[in-house]
Order: structure tokens, then sequence, then C-alpha cells
């Protein structure tokens, strides 16, 4: 008999499980948390962009330009996509400081996320959480999430385009590198050229990494710029090739045109500095040019304790030559002579005149400031404090004073970005922001690239990992030399370092660890402790800014902990040495990026850094201050009758809190810096005749000058005693970090303008 065989059962493929990663749930909490938390107190948020997205929510006319103002005159100065997710979100929750920023808040999150699987897939996931922590406890990622500027919807689509070309790579899909040069096309229409300063290094990635052969290469190469350059000209061509009377104007071009924008104020004069619209919102600009469309800045323009400005000057500057208001130097960032802006996006310091010189001598009279001219700015002695004396929290002194004498927010300002050179990003006026951890990532990518060397191959031949680690620096480098060399840029753009450094970071303290158990004939073995010492070493550095003890208590923290390493090398206390080593290099930054949070931070202009807690609390109202006359905007209201537009005025900084506060058309007539060449005096004139203009607010701040010069001539002033009640009533919102008036409280001149005006 034959024996019977069991029958052979083919078990089924067992099924990846999705398992959930605990650090990483942490690690998206605490992103949460930094990123939104106390974001309802965001007030406005930036005005200028916060205007825009009123405006947006009113037609979709308005929300395909990116319109500025309910009428549709104007757009703001960039692309609208970032704003087409701001003004979906209003729609849906209404107009809020937290449903503007809500987006970014999303994206900052998501970028965290998209940056951990990305480092997860080659490099495991411990390099992908400590990537993701990094990125979390950047500065100036936390304080981009927590505003309705473009920078953090960016950096998510540039993210996202890398993670498409990884995938490709990966799986050998074509389609995806399609994709993702699609994608950065879609990120052209965030923030402009911005979004190409990545190119180079997916470009190199995809032709290293790619198994394809070369003609199959060069063909997804050839299809991925073909969809590149779609998705960058769709909207740019579409918008230029409208006819300008049906659409807005393109605010801060001299042309009118798209691509003007793209290649002038957004593109080379962000690397040579600002050459059109100058002598407007920035003064003289990031280059001490002059413009003849100069209405004249106020010439005392400071930030009270509680926030609110002080009123104008009018009486004669005298010229301190070579030193800024308070006795401090100018920015080093500029030419050397020419006269620097250190005030806000669109705005002179505070203290000085438009010519960038010293403003007029005060006194004080009690709690309030006396200009030269007798006029009263109801500011304290210590208040907005070029010129006068720092508050307390400003000085030096034991674990909680500070030395930042005389510099606004955790940035020093929105244009003090440092000395022109290779070692600007460590300087300390874009260091503090994302830099704390730049040695451990130049460090960490030397150990990883060493620790994933496969002897078996030749020298040029490269292991994916090592490709991978060329990606990120092949993005950090050309980014950084970008700002090493550029003149006209704001300091928290540097968020564009921050996924490059979180990634090499994470990547090298996990090579770093591994190696440093091996013989101590290798040198590899050597690079932990250096990267400790290095990052110690900065942080500390940037710690002196601000306080006396703590410096020195992180140094010893960090002999400590390499005197831990060195002793528990080989021994179970590794893993608590491993933990001690974390907590030291992230101790500082993560207090820095937990300032905006305990601020509640949602400015313009984003910084971090211990001034804003010592500022007060709201660092909303980004361009300006969110000033609203409340009176006369009820006397506008009452008045306006048929015409088209609340009132006219010179710029958007004066315009966006009224747009903010009444849903109503205000006219902006020179854009963001004041300075746009929209209108002609003839075209003002038909407007008038028309009746769809009857009301111009003159905030003495830069102009048409023609325009206003015969507005001054012809037009009929209003008295404010038509439309106060005896006591000022004006809604303010703080702001710091580089923030600036907005509607300029009481301090501007209405006139009344009728069709009989016109000859």
């Amino acid at each position: 008999m034959q024996a019977k065989t069991k029958p052979t059962v083919t078990e089924p493929p067992v099924k990846k499980r999705w398992s959930m990663d605990i650090w990483l749930i942490a690690i998206l909490i605490l992103a949460a948390f930094l990123y939104g938390w106390n974001i309802w107190q965001a007030g406005n948020a930036n005005d200028y962009y916060t205007a825009a997205i009123v405006s947006m929510t009113k037609s979709w006319h308005n929300f395909w330009y990116g319109a500025f103002d309910p009428a549709g005159f104007i757009t703001v100065d960039k692309p609208p996509v970032a704003l087409w997710f701001m003004a979906i979100s209003a729609k849906i929750f209404g107009v809020h400081g937290w449903s503007v920023v809500l987006p970014s808040i999303l994206f900052g999150i998501g970028s965290v996320y998209l940056l951990y699987a990305m480092v997860k897939r080659p490099f495991g996931a411990w390099a992908g959480r400590l990537a993701a922590l990094i990125m979390t406890l950047t500065p100036i990622v936390v304080a981009d999430s927590r505003t309705n500027n473009m920078d953090a919807t960016l950096v998510y689509f540039l993210l996202l385009a890398t993670d498409c070309l990884f995938i490709a790579i990966a799986k050998k899909k074509p389609w995806l590198v399609i994709v993702s040069f699609a994608l950065i096309g879609v990120a052209f229409n965030i923030k402009m050229l911005q979004a190409f300063m990545i190119l180079p290094a997916l470009i190199l990635f995809y032709w290293l990494a790619s198994s394809a052969t070369w003609p199959k290469r060069l063909l997804t190469l050839g299809g991925a710029a073909v969809a590149c350059a779609v998705f960058t000209l769709a909207w740019p061509l579409q918008v230029d090739s409208t006819n300008a009377a049906d659409r807005p104007y393109i605010g801060s071009s001299q042309t009118n045109s798209v691509m003007e924008l793209a290649f002038g104020y957004n593109g080379t004069e962000r690397l040579l500095g600002q050459s059109t619209g100058t002598g407007g919102a920035f003064g003289a600009g990031m280059t001490g040019k002059t413009n003849s469309q100069q209405e004249g800045m106020p010439g005392s323009m400071g930030t009270t304790k509680s926030g609110t400005t002080t009123k104008k000057s009018t009486g004669k500057t005298t010229t301190t030559q070579g030193q800024m208001p308070g006795g401090g130097n100018p920015p080093s960032g500029t030419p050397k002579g020419e006269n620097p802006p250190t005030g806000a996006k669109g705005q002179n310091p505070p203290g000085q005149a438009a010519n960038g010189t010293a403003t007029n001598k005060t006194t004080t009279k009690g709690s309030t400031t006396v200009t030269a001219n007798g006029a009263t700015t109801g500011q304290t002695a210590e208040g907005g404090f070029p010129g006068g004396t720092p508050p307390t929290g400003n000085r030096k002194g034991g674990f909680g004073g500070s030395n930042r004498r005389g510099r606004t927010g955790g940035g020093g300002g929105a244009f003090n970005i440092g000395t022109v050179g290779v070692f600007r990003i460590f300087q300390t006026e874009l260091g503090p922001q994302i830099s704390w951890l730049l040695p451990t990532a130049l460090i960490g990518f030397v150990s990883a690239f060493a620790y994933y060397f496969d002897r078996k191959r030749k020298w040029w031949q490269l292991t994916l990992q090592q490709k991978h680690l060329g990606y990120w620096l092949a993005w950090l480098v050309p980014v950084g030399g970008f700002f090493s060399i550029a003149s006209f840029f704001h300091p928290y753009y540097t968020i564009m370092l921050a996924p490059p450094i979180a990634a090499l970071g994470g990547i090298g303290l996990y090579t770093m660890f591994k190696q440093f158990s091996g013989s101590w004939k290798k040198w590899t073995t050597y690079l932990l402790p250096l990267a400790i010492a290095a990052t110690v070493a900065l942080q500390a550095w940037y710690l002196t800014l601000y306080y006396t003890i703590a410096p020195w208590l992180l140094i010893i923290a960090g002999l400590v902990v390499i005197a831990g390493l060195l002793a528990t090398r080989l021994r179970r206390f590794r893993k608590t040495m491993v933990g001690a080593t974390l907590i030291t290099i992230l101790a500082a930054p993560g207090f820095w990026s937990l300032t905006p949070t305990l601020a509640a931070e949602s400015a313009g202009i984003p910084t971090a850094g211990p001034d804003l807690l010592s500022q007060g609390g709201n660092a909303s109202g980004g361009i300006g201050s969110g000033s609203v006359n409340s009176d006369m905007l009820k006397y506008l209201e009452k008045h306006q009758g048929s015409a088209k537009y609340l009132f006219a005025t010179s710029n958007a900084s004066t315009a966006a809190p009224y747009i903010i506060k009444s849903g109503k058309a205000v006219m902006a007539i020179g854009g963001f810096n004041g300075t746009d060449p929209t209108l002609t005096l003839k075209q003002f004139k038909a407007l008038v005749k028309k009746g769809e203009i009857k009301y111009y607010y003159s905030s003495g701040r830069a102009g048409n000058s023609t325009i206003t010069t015969w507005i001054e001539k012809v037009g009929k002033k209003v008295s404010s005693s038509k439309y106060s009640s005896g006591s000022t009533k004006t809604t303010n919102q703080r702001s710091f970090g580089g923030g600036m008036p907005g509607g300029m409280g009481d301090s501007g001149t209405l006139y009344q303008l009728s069709p009989s005006d016109v000859k």
C-alpha cells in the first residue's frame, strides 16, 4: 500500500500591518501645540494678506487674481495659491485671525510628517524621528507656521515634490517624476522664484539615483521640464494676457505684469537689492535709492509698551550720520554709507525719517513724549525705545536678562540680515532663527556619508543612502549660498534651510551614535563629541545675546554629556546618555521655538526669541498695527453714498485694517510700497468725476505725489471734529517682530472730493 501523502497547504501571504509610531505621534502633537496654541489671539495676523483674504471671499474674480481690495483694484505682491487655501478656510469658518492662519499650521505639521517619511525609508525610523523633531523645534519654522505668510505653504509643497521624486526612484515610476516637477510649478505660484531654489537638487538626485538608461532619463527629465513649465506659467500667462481693464493691477510690479513681478521685485532684486518701489514703504529700500514719489514719512514712529503707535512729528529732522536712532549702528547687510531700513516690511525704522535720518528731538512730560514742535505722542519714556531706554526685559543680567538693546523682535528687525559672507547664516542676526543645529547637520553629513560607504564598490559608485544625503546637501548649499550674498530678504525666509538641516541632523545623529561605539582607531568615533562640542559652543554664543548664566550652564552640560558618553561608551547607560545628549543640544532651540507660542505671535515679520516674551503678548498686526479710527470709519460708511470705494489712500498698509474691519473696498493707489504706478492723475480724476471716489485719506506715507498734490489743492479737508466723539477711538493691535503702523490712528488727514473738483 502506498502511504498517503498530506496535501501541501499554501498559507496566504502575511499582510503587512500598519503600526503606530508612538514617537512620531508625540512629535506631531508637539508640532501642533507649538504651531497652533494661542493662535486664537492672532488678531489680524499679517494685515496685508488678511485684507486680501477678506476680498477673495467676496467674489471668484478676486479669488482667482488674489485681489487686495474687494473692488479688485490691485493684487498683493505674491501669486495667489497659498492665499487660495486661506480664503477657503475663511469662507468655511469666517474671517478670523485663527482661520486665515489655520492652513499654515496644517502645512507646518504636514511638513514635519513628510520629512519623517522621507528620512525613514532609506535610513530607518530613528533617523526619521530625529529629523522630524529637529524640524519641529526649529524656531523660524514655528514662527512661520503661526502666520498667514506663504512660507510654511511653500516648504510643504517643496517637500511634497521631493517625496514624489523619492518614491518615483524607489518604485521606478517615471510619471511621479513628472508630478514632482509639476509641484515645483505650483510652488512657483506660491512664492515665485524661491521655489526654483531646489530644482538643481531634484535634477541631480534623479540623474544619480535613477536606474533607467540615459536616453530614458533624458526623456523623463524632458517631460518633467514641460510639466514644470506648464504649471509655472499657466496662471501668470493667463493674467498677463488678460486685458488690464478686466483684472486688478499686479501689485509691486512696475509694468502691471506678473512675469515682471516674478523676475524683478520677487526675483533678481532679492539677490541684487531692491531697485523698484524704493522710497516708499521701505524708505530708501535695501539699496539706498530714492524715489521721486515720496509723500513723506512720519517724523517719529515709535511703539509704546502697550503696542499702540505714536503720532507723527512734523518738525525738522536732525541728521545723525552713520547711526541709527538710539545710538545703535545700522545693519551691515546693506552697502556702507546707505540708510538701511530695519523696521517691518514696508516701513522706515521706528524713530527714523523717510530719508534715513534720525528724527527730531523729543522730551518727556510725565507719561507722554513731546516732539520738538510740541506734538504729544502719548508714549511712555520707555516705550518704542529707539532714542529712549529699552524695557528692562531687554537688559542683560542674570538668567533672564537681555542685551538686545535697540533691537526689536527675536530676529532684530525685518531687514537685519547680517553681513554678506560665507558665515552669514551663523551670525547673530539670522543664526538664532535657523542655525542652532547647523554644526550637527554638517558634521552629521560627513558621519552618515562614511557610515553608508560600501567598500565593495568603486569610490564613485554611491549607495542609495549616500545619494539621499547628497540631495539634502544639494538643497542646503545653494540655498545657504543665496542667503550668504543676497541683499533683499527677510530673516524668516531662512525657513528654506530648515528641511535639509533637520534631515542631515537627524540622520547624522543616528549614524554618529552608531559609530561612537567603534574602535578608537577609527576617526568616525570622534565625530559625535566633536558635533556636540561645536553645537554647544554655537548655541552658547547665541545665548550670550540675552543671558549671562545660561550660556555657562549649557557649556557645563555639554562637557558633562561628552564626559558621560566617553565613560559609558560600551556600557549599559548608553541609552541614558543618548537622551542626555539630545536634551542638551535641543534645549536652547526648543526654548526659542516656544517663545512665539507663549507670546501668541502671528506677525507679518515672524520671528522667535526672548524679546517676544518681554514685549507683551500679542504679536499680531503684520505689515501694520491694524489701527483703525473707528469714528472716522463710521463717518465714511455713513457718507459713502454710491461711491465704489469707501475711501482711497496711498498705500496698502493704511488701507488693510479698514478693509478687514469694514469688508468694504478701500483703494490703495500705490499698492504695498505706495509707489506702484497704478494710476495717472488723469485716470484718478476720471474716477472722482464718475463719483467712484469720494474721500481720500492722507496718512503721511509715501504715495503718488502728483495725485496727492492735486488732492491737497482742490480737496476739502474734513475736520476731525465732524467724526470725533471727543476721545480718540482707535482699534489697535500690538505689532512687534518687525510690525509697523498701519492705519496711522488719528495722524492723517481726510479729504472730501467732488466731481465738481475735476476741471
